[in-house]
């Protein structure tokens, strides 16, 4: 089994935090062999994370932010953690695309990008915190991306 040491990041939850946590989420990625395609998804995907809790956990207050990545085998994990307003992303109701494109309407689209762009993702609520892990699948050591 493959397995890649885990690393982490802690900042403050706002828009100034966001670029931080997009050079983790780039230099974790650049551990692994991945496809131009398959490294636009998973930055995509992670960015749009960030991105939903620095603008929608903490109405009209601060908190924190953190994100720990790790991996086990072929898969690489990216865990985001808050003490923001609870929020399953899980339970939440697909978009209907085609109103929201019809109607011109913003937002609901990060939880189906995060949803279709990577492979699996859990949440639960942890000692009155939000934790958020989601994964990608990677070649395994030795192997050659699919192109």
């Amino acid at each position: 089994m493959t397995r890649v040491p885990a690393g982490e990041i802690k900042v403050k939850a706002d828009i100034k935090a966001a670029e931080k946590i997009r050079i983790f989420v780039k230099d974790a990625l650049d551990r692994y062999t991945l496809t131009e395609e398959e490294r636009f998804k998973a930055e995509l995907s992670l960015h749009e994370i960030c991105i939903n809790i620095v603008l929608h956990a903490y109405p009209g207050k601060k908190g924190d932010l953190a994100v720990r990545t790790w991996s086990e085998g072929d898969r690489a994990y990216f865990e985001f953690t808050d003490g923001g307003v609870a929020f399953d992303p899980c339970a939440a109701a697909p978009p209907d695309l085609r109103a929201k494109l019809k109607t011109g309407s913003r937002g609901g689209y990060g939880i189906y990008l995060y949803r279709t762009l990577l492979d699996g993702f859990k949440y639960r609520r942890e000692a009155g915190k939000n934790v958020l892990t989601v994964f990608k699948k990677v070649p395994v050591s030795g192997a050659s991306p699919s192109v």
